[in-house]
């Protein structure tokens, strides 16, 4: 796993390999409120059962035509407020869907699109879509000012590079955002209003080969505060002589003094599962030095065959010094579920593809509907 931090990485790669994938993720808080949102774009979407199973087709040879990543696009956009889920979308469709110039910073999925603004280090992320399957529309203008960058560079060493290129760029690791948000009703046309004012994060991700080829697991997360910020990332590697890459960012509020470790020990503590949610630590423990660092995944945000994510507390000791407990976003990945093509039948029911049909889609989300109406 490459990690970089170059702004321009950021451009779409154009990738063509069977399986190859590419994201653009961005995730805000507004504590004030208790609303958060995930937004992703992707061009080869890693997670899709309909690539996967096309990938292996043609593996196996039963299709002679590779998949081609383009033509498994998506566009994911989650909103919570104090912790509940209010959206949860996922849309995949073809190469007609998605745009991007391979020259500039910025992507288009359907009418969801965002820009980059390189005088005022600035994206901004422009929301339009349609929800049948829950009865709404959603609408969002939403401006993320970087807040912190670094420089930092390092090369994937196993197998002395001879790997497939996958590839981590951590392009902000803070951002202000502010921007509104609306949620309208169908068929009534209610809507609500929300304005959006906090903080948040972008990052960059992509790969030559499906991620389940390379990656057994890896564990991100990242804090804000007002003492200080930090980034951690952990990554298994499937080739179990391959030993596990670990980075933490720290920065303190000033900004001006910045820590960044990439040989620290850790251990995972706690383990759970669930029929679909993976094996996964709820605590976290990296130490390097005078530093530790205790992470506890608190609240399950969103869970899936594959995927978890938590809003976790996390607390930073330094020379034996203990900062107040910091609350973050931390997620879960373990792409080896991909495979399994009984999962595959329950994670179909989180997307919608176009063109496609799935009874699944539609009774999760009849279902999801009726919580709604249950829950104001």
């Amino acid at each position: 796993m490459n990690i970089t931090t170059d702004s321009d990485q950021e451009i779409w790669h154009q990738m063509h390999q069977p399986g190859a994938y590419e994201w653009w993720y961005f995730d805000a808080e507004d504590q004030a409120s208790g609303i958060s949102v995930v937004i992703i774009w992707f061009s080869g979407f890693p997670f899709s059962p309909y690539y996967t199973s096309h990938y292996e087709q043609w593996k196996r040879g039963i299709t002679v035509t590779p998949p081609s990543p383009s033509n498994y696009s998506a566009f994911s956009f989650q909103l919570c407020e104090h912790g509940r889920e209010i959206v949860n979308f996922i849309r995949e469709g073809e190469l007609n869907l998605f745009e991007s110039s391979g020259s500039d910073i910025g992507v288009r999925f359907e009418k969801n699109r965002f820009t980059y603004n390189a005088l005022r280090d600035e994206y901004s992320l422009e929301i339009d879509f349609s929800f049948p399957a829950r009865h709404k529309t959603v609408k969002a203008s939403l401006l993320f000012n970087a807040l912190r960058r670094i420089s930092y560079e390092k090369k994937d060493a196993n197998n002395d590079g001879k790997v497939p290129r996958h590839q981590w760029l951590l392009s902000v690791p803070k951002a202000t955002v502010e921007g509104l948000i609306e949620i309208i009703e169908q068929p009534h046309g209610s809507v609500r209003t929300i304005p959006f004012r906090g903080n948040g994060y972008h990052d960059h991700n992509l790969g030559a080969v499906p991620m389940q080829e390379y990656v057994a697991r890896w564990y991100w997360g990242r804090a804000f505060s007002d003492q200080i910020d930090l980034v951690y990332y952990i990554v298994f590697f499937k080739n179990s002589s391959y030993p596990p890459l670990t980075l933490l960012l720290l920065q303190e509020k000033n900004g001006e003094v910045v820590t960044l470790l990439d040989t620290m020990r850790f251990q995972e503590k706690r383990f759970r599962r669930g029929l679909f949610a993976p094996l996964h630590s709820r605590e976290l423990e990296l130490q390097h030095e005078g530093i530790t660092l205790n992470i506890h995944h608190r609240q399950i945000l969103d869970a899936g065959p594959f995927y978890l994510r938590f809003s976790s507390d996390i607390v930073l000791q330094r020379d034996g010094e203990k900062l107040k407990t910091i609350r973050g976003i931390s997620e879960f990945l373990n792409p080896s579920r991909l495979q399994s093509r009984f999962m595959r039948i329950f994670i179909r029911s989180r997307i919608w593809r176009d063109g496609e049909e799935s009874l699944m889609y539609k009774t999760y989300n009849g279902f999801k509907s009726a919580l709604d109406w249950n829950n104001p």
